[in-house]
């Protein structure tokens, strides 16, 4: 609750903080004075409404939405030892966390990946694959299963799910002002919104939306690293490193649907800004270097 809370107040503080700029830096006079009449305090509000609707209810559905689109089998019995040793290995990291037992579940892929989504700490859904299972020993298995235990248990579902909505609130924003400014001052639209308010509100949508999913993917990357120590912690130093050494060994596995993407094990240039997870060689090398 009071992670909510703190983000729920930096994302009002930006707003009012955007507010005082604008209000000091007379743009919305300017913009006035050009035919715009952009009520920015108003357009602030809707865009917070729009973006943080969005994402919860993105956060509401992730579990349901993990088990349709990845098919996932939830583990209501354990009808096998491999899925008895699945289910006790999360409730005992569970447990040692502090967090509600999660849903466990596996999901057929040849790839080895996990996730850990749900709406919160306590309502969680852990999931592996086939390949997982198949291609790791269970040392290794069990750190892969620490580390999406830390993602529960640091809130990094929530923490994600705020972010975006905070990312997808100023995206609008600005998208919307630039729209406006486009049709009423260059294409001198005096009635309602022209065709030019339209084009140009999705396009810069989409280029501001590519822009900010790099703050987004930013984060992603440092909490990856505190899930990989937590889940050494849980599980222990070197069976982290040696999970995370076979999945240098695996072919890179592909990106898990939407949201979960920010949530599995996948891990130069430009490319990097828009990855989720860092390099595996970085992070076996902050685990050896962690004391």
């Amino acid at each position: 609750m009071m992670r909510i809370l703190l983000f729920l107040a930096t994302n009002v503080a930006i707003m009012v903080v955007i507010s005082i700029i604008f209000s000091v830096l007379g743009l919305k006079s300017t913009l006035d004075a050009q035919g715009v009449n952009l009520n920015l305090d108003a357009l602030l509000v809707m865009s917070a409404v729009i973006g943080m609707t969005g994402s919860f209810i993105s956060l509401a559905i992730s579990k349901w939405m993990a088990k349709s689109s990845m098919g996932v089998h939830v583990i209501d019995r354990p009808q096998n030892q491999t899925e008895q040793w699945l289910v006790d290995t999360v409730a005992r990291h569970a447990q040692k966390a502090g967090i509600g037992m999660p849903e466990v579940g596996i999901f057929q892929a040849p790839e080895p990946n996990a996730f850990a989504t749900g709406m919160s700490k306590n309502s969680a859904l852990v999931a592996v694959s086939t390949g997982l299972l198949q291609s790791m020993d269970s040392d290794e298995v069990e750190a892969v299963i620490g580390h999406e235990i830390s993602h529960v248990a640091n809130g990094d579902m929530v923490t994600m799910a705020l972010l975006q909505g905070v990312v997808n609130t100023f995206v609008y924003f600005f998208a919307t002002v630039i729209g406006h400014f486009v049709d009423r001052v260059v294409f001198k639209t005096e009635r309602g919104y022209g065709p030019a308010y339209y084009i140009t509100q999705m396009v810069a949508q989409i280029a501001l939306g590519i822009l900010a999913s790099m703050i987004v993917m930013w984060f992603s990357r440092k909490r990856e690293f505190r899930a990989d120590a937590g889940g050494a912690n849980l599980a222990g130093r070197q069976k982290m490193i040696d999970a995370l050494r076979a999945l240098q060994r695996s072919h890179e596995a592909p990106e898990l649907p939407g949201q979960l993407a920010a949530f599995g094990i996948n891990g130069g240039g430009v490319q990097k800004l828009f990855m989720s997870h860092p390099p595996l060689e970085e992070r076996i090398a902050a685990l050896q270097n962690q004391r």
